[in-house]
């Protein structure tokens, strides 16, 4: 192969040619440098003639900085606001702008060639043609065959609000959602239906990547084949952690930590709970204390309430307020509630929040006449996913318990979680384990982070286990600082 036509080649999703090519450009310095949630996985960023197109250089640049390879397919019209080598030089590849014998569309859209299609932003125009199967554009035809071969697709519309609430393109854009197809929602200023924030695209797009991955693989044991995660080997540096390294750090700083377990009623005697005993969450709070740090605890239903009083009668309670809560929506309002008037530097949640309620709640005990009962539950409230909604720089520490699924399940769970509630650390654990056992005074704990990178601690007493995930937030957030 010639020099020339290797050049050429980066153009297209032809991985042969990648191994040597696709790394070399310049502008690829940043990739990885906010995150390697996209590590290995390559995103198409198609873009239509709309004026909002220059936007799309910074969601390239995005999805690079968080590991992505990134391929951009424009329309004709795209070039009357800008010349495609912006878009050239933001990728670091060359731009598809045209379609030639080379079959560009489905080199860069065929079956496990890419691994998400995102068009930002996408005007009315497209969004018809995609709806009715016309393939007329660089664009239109990637989509058509994005499609086909079950790529996520993700679509941001720009245009004027009056038409995007015209009839007709809400009926196009049901009838692509039907088809699985994912739109990030405009935002409605000044009579526009502007193109969604970066942001919010970001999360969709590592949400719908992930849930790709886990969806083609409903086999346990095959899920983790999509996920590479890297064992970090820094466990025994943390030893080197003295306490008053952390004292220094810690000290004065705010940390919210959720405990214990949820209810959720059937009738005023009858509830769903799980067996947390409060425990983990108890050592999280001595060792803040034993930092420097001031505590806000939301406090649900624990099996040592007794140990919860004594640690609130200690000289520790100018530093500490408990808050307590019984539902998994009375634990979130107070979350919410303390988030909104109080910035924290740090949110563990601890607690064993219920996942299922009843779909309604009988007023009355419910009668033991009753030959049956049969119980319609519906999921609970995320509370995790609403802390970075509400204050994006707090560091988040949420926790994930599993039950015999082994460590890369665990991780690919953990993964999932991290994703979509944008968390800083999971703490993860296998309850099914001897040393994890609920309500035991020991716990086996594996921390990830938001590069796939992964902690795996020894068993050891829960203060200790506790004391170790405050040395591993010290090491990020120092790491990341130095």
């Amino acid at each position: 192969m010639g020099k020339n036509n290797s050049s050429k080649n980066i153009k297209y999703l032809d991985n042969s040619a990648f191994s040597e090519l696709t790394d070399c450009h310049p502008s690829k310095d940043i990739k990885g440098s906010l995150g390697q949630e996209f590590r290995s996985k390559k995103i198409v960023v198609c873009v239509t003639g709309s004026v909002a197109c220059y936007k799309a250089i910074d969601l390239i640049r995005t999805f690079m900085r968080h590991g992505a390879e990134v391929y951009v397919v424009i329309s004709k019209t795209v070039e009357k606001f800008m010349n495609k080598e912006y878009f050239a030089w933001a990728s670091g590849n060359e731009v598809v702008s045209e379609l030639t014998g080379e079959l560009e569309h489905v080199k860069v859209a065929n079956y496990n060639t890419s691994d998400l299609i995102v068009v930002y932003p996408c005007t009315a125009n497209t969004i018809g043609k995609f709806a009715s199967g016309i393939d007329d554009t660089p664009v239109t035809s990637v989509l058509s065959i994005g499609l086909g071969s079950a790529i996520p697709i993700i679509i941001a519309p720009a245009m004027h609000e009056a038409m995007y609430y015209n009839d007709i393109i809400k009926s196009n854009i049901q009838k692509l959602e039907n088809m699985g197809v994912m739109f990030s929602t405009p935002v409605m200023e000044e009579d526009k239906a502007k193109v969604a924030p970066i942001d919010l695209v970001l999360s969709q797009s590592i949400s719908a990547i992930l849930s790709h991955a886990t969806s083609i693989n409903p086999i346990p044991s095959q899920v983790e084949t999509n996920w590479n995660f890297f064992c970090k080997n820094e466990v025994d540096r943390l030893s080197d952690i003295k306490d008053k390294d952390l004292l220094f750090y810690f000290t004065n700083k705010k940390i919210m930590i959720s405990v214990g377990s949820t209810i959720e009623y059937i009738d005023p005697i009858r509830i769903i709970t799980n067996t947390s005993s409060g425990k983990m969450g108890l050592s999280l709070i001595k060792q803040s204390l034993k930092y420097g740090l001031d505590v806000t605890i939301v406090k649900g239903m624990t099996q040592i309430d007794e140990k919860f009083k004594e640690i609130s009668s200690t000289r520790f309670n100018n530093r500490l307020q408990i808050i307590e809560t019984k539902t998994t929506d009375q634990m979130a309002e107070a979350i919410v509630r303390e988030l909104e008037r109080t910035n924290y530097d740090f949110v563990i949640l601890a607690a064993a929040v219920s996942d299922f309620k009843p779909s309604t709640t009988s007023e009355k005990k419910i009668s033991t006449d009753n030959p049956s009962l049969q119980l319609n539950l519906v999921p609970t409230i995320k509370i995790v996913e609403k802390v970075k909604h509400i204050q994006k720089s707090t560091f988040l520490v949420a926790f994930k318990a599993e039950y015999r699924v082994g460590i890369q399940n665990l991780l690919t769970r953990s993964w999932h979680k991290l994703v979509q509630s944008r968390s800083d650390l999971i703490i993860a654990n296998d309850v099914g384990l001897e040393e994890s056992v609920i309500g035991s005074d020991t716990n086996k704990i594996t921390a990830l982070d938001r590069e796939r990178n992964y902690f795996d601690f020894p068993p050891d007493k829960k203060d200790g286990v506790a004391e170790n995930i405050f040395k591993l937030i010290y090491f990020k957030l120092h790491q990341s600082n130095t």
